[in-house]
């Protein structure tokens, strides 16, 4: 085993400083085994377990049947000689990597304090997260649970195609929703990035929370979206407190919002399945993601409606080419603009009329940017 250099060796206390660990965005070591880890982690995790699954299973039924002190000793039978020195050189380059970093187990227990154990006799003193995971999930729940109160909201609203997530990301002090759940909230807004579970969804949230109560200023400016952002779930007093919060509406002509759903939905996905998949394939993948972001939305659309815009993507889709530099996308304006004029305007304006109340600007890109004094 490589001797770690000079810099790795220098002490760090233990911390339970959660607020400082999430605004700072420091790297964290969970040595939980990869179940736990997938049920629930915080995004500045890596995942370098002590045990895997089957050996934390094993020792589990141990501890259930013969105690502690015996566990402990399975423990150490199953993680040792070749397969404990992969584990610890493990461990090291990660603490290599990120000397500001610390180490968790569940409760901060038996199992970061044998990592920090081993990783000190091979030379590395390397500091643990008092309480561990379940210590900072806790602490992330009442932080969103205390500033979904506290903070003031400004909720962003506008048709779909106004590019509203364009200019959120220029406003101050903002939180984009649907880049924490990767999804773009519409029956057309999956990402080829896989969505997170429902609970590292909130312990992002969460943490985007804390940045703008201590890191921001003035109000936090949000996305107008529904209760589901694809498979996440708003909490239901995040999305409450919403509700309640002043809407500035973005507004843009037909014409500029089927230029930004083209962009977004057409050619920056085919692109997107493209580079994942290569021409022919990334071209098949996309077309069928097309078709089912029309499949989902079926009930309301109408049978008719339906097979219509199909039709149009269907001729929009024979215009294409297998070379991704050499695409026509004309064709593609003709299911978009009838898929927003007759489906997701109407549906838009009938949600926007319960909310006249709460409007406090609307207009172009450029007059709420003046409106709001940016």
């Amino acid at each position: 085993m490589a001797k770690p250099s000079s810099d790795m060796l220098s002490s760090r206390t233990n911390s339970k400083h959660y607020l400082d660990l999430f605004l700072n965005d420091t790297p964290m070591m969970d040595v939980r085994a990869p179940v736990e880890f997938s049920r629930g982690a915080f995004p500045q995790a890596v995942n370098l377990p002590l045990m895997n699954d089957e050996e934390r299973r094993l020792v589990g039924i141990r501890y259930k049947q013969a105690g502690q002190d015996r566990a402990i000793e399975l423990g150490h039978e199953l993680v040792s000689g070749d397969l404990k020195a992969q584990r610890i050189a493990q461990w090291q380059a990660f603490a290599r990597k990120h000397p500001d970093g610390y180490l968790y187990c569940f409760r901060g227990g038996l199992r970061s304090r044998t990592t920090q154990q081993w990783l000190k006799e091979s030379g590395v003193d390397y500091p643990l997260i008092i309480g561990g995971y379940k210590a900072m999930r806790r602490f992330l729940i009442d932080s969103l649970e205390a500033l979904t109160q506290e903070l003031d909201f400004v909720v962003l609203s506008g048709r779909t195609g106004t590019g509203k997530t364009r200019l959120l990301s220029k406003l101050p002090n903002y939180i984009d929703l649907e880049a924490l759940a990767r999804h773009r909230g519409s029956s057309f807004g999956q990402t080829l990035s896989p969505q997170p579970g429902q609970i590292d969804f909130e312990n992002s949230l969460a943490i985007a929370l804390l940045k703008a109560r201590y890191q921001g200023q003035g109000p936090v400016y949000i996305e107008d979206e529904s209760r589901l952002i694809g498979r996440c779930a708003l909490p239901l007093s995040f999305k409450n407190r919403l509700s309640e919060s002043p809407l500035i509406v973005l507004e843009s002509s037909l014409e500029e919002r089927v230029e930004v759903v083209l962009q977004d939905y057409v050619i920056d996905m085919l692109r997107a399945f493209i580079e994942r998949d290569g021409e022919q394939q990334g071209y098949l993948a996309f077309s069928r993601y097309l078709f089912a972001s029309v499949e989902r939305i079926e009930r309301r659309l109408g049978s008719e409606r339906k097979k219509h815009i199909l039709a149009l993507m269907q001729e929009a889709l024979d215009q294409h080419t297998w070379s991704a530099e050499e695409q026509d996308y004309s064709a593609h304006r003709l299911w978009i603009n009838t898929l927003l004029s007759e489906y997701y305007d109407p549906m838009y304006d009938y949600q926007l009329e319960k909310k006249q109340e709460r409007v406090r600007i609307r207009g172009d890109k450029n007059k709420l940017i003046k409106e709001l004094h940016l």
